[in-house]
C-alpha cells in the first residue's frame, strides 16, 4: 500500500504546481461550473496518456528534434494566448451567472487535451519522470509493475484535476460576480504571460 500511495503522492506532485492547465481549469469551472472544469482535466489527463505511451515506445527522440520542439513551443503559444484573451473579454463582460453557461462539453474536454498537449513542459516532464519510472520497473519487474505505477500516477493526476473542478464550482457558487471577473481575468492574464514563455523559448530555437 505504501508503494502505491507513494505514486499516487507522485501524480498529485506532478499536476498540482500552477501552470496554464490549471489556470485553464479553474478558468472553466468558473464559467460553466463542476463538470465543465472536470471535463478541461480529463482531457489534460488524455494527453498526459499519450506522452506517457509515446515514452513507452521510445519516441522520446522524435520529441527531441528542434524542429518538432520549436513547433510545440509555437503552436503551445497561440493556444495559451487565444485561451487567455477569451477569458479577458468574458471578464469584461462580466458573463457569469449562477446558472449554467451555454458550452459545449466535447470542447472543455478538448481544450483541456489540447493545451496539455501542445505543452511542452508536459513531455519535459513526463521525459524525465515516467522515462526514470520506465527504466528502473521494467529491470526485472516486468510489465505488470509498470502498469500497476502507471495506474497510480494517473489516479494521483484524476485525483488532483477532481478537487481542482471541486474548487472551481464552489468558487463560482459563492463568489459574486465582480470577483469572479476578477479571477478570470487573472487566470486569463497568467494564460497569456505562460503563452509569451512558450513564444519566447520558440524564438531561441528558431535563432
Amino acid at each position: 500500500m505504501n508503494f502505491l500511495f507513494s505514486y499516487v503522492l507522485l501524480g498529485v506532485s506532478l499536476a498540482a504546481p500552477i501552470g496554464p492547465v490549471n489556470a485553464g481549469q479553474i478558468d472553466r469551472g468558473i464559467k460553466g461550473g463542476f463538470l465543465h472544469a472536470w471535463l478541461f482535466g480529463l482531457g489534460a489527463t488524455t494527453a498526459d496518456v499519450v506522452y506517457m505511451v509515446l515514452v513507452y515506445l521510445g519516441f522520446v527522440n522524435f520529441l527531441q528534434i528542434p524542429t518538432v520542439k520549436m513547433f510545440l513551443w509555437f503552436f503551445g503559444f497561440f493556444v495559451l494566448v487565444y485561451t487567455g484573451i477569451e477569458s479577458l473579454m468574458a471578464a469584461k463582460k462580466h458573463t457569469f451567472t449562477t446558472s449554467r453557461v451555454n458550452l459545449r462539453y466535447s470542447k472543455s474536454y478538448f481544450s483541456g487535451f489540447f493545451m496539455s498537449l501542445l505543452n511542452p513542459l508536459s513531455i519535459l516532464f513526463w521525459i524525465g519522470i515516467y522515462g526514470a519510472i520506465l527504466a528502473n520497473t521494467t529491470i526485472g519487474n516486468g510489465g505488470t509493475q509498470l502498469l500497476i505505477c502507471s495506474a497510480a500516477i494517473l489516479s494521483g493526476v484524476l485525483l488532483w484535476d477532481l478537487t481542482m473542478a471541486m474548487f472551481a464550482s464552489v468558487l463560482r457558487r459563492y463568489l459574486t460576480t465582480t470577483l469572479l471577473a476578477v479571477i478570470s481575468t487573472i487566470s486569463g492574464i497568467s494564460l497569456i504571460l505562460f503563452g509569451l514563455y512558450f513564444g519566447y523559448q520558440g524564438f531561441l530555437l528558431l535563432i
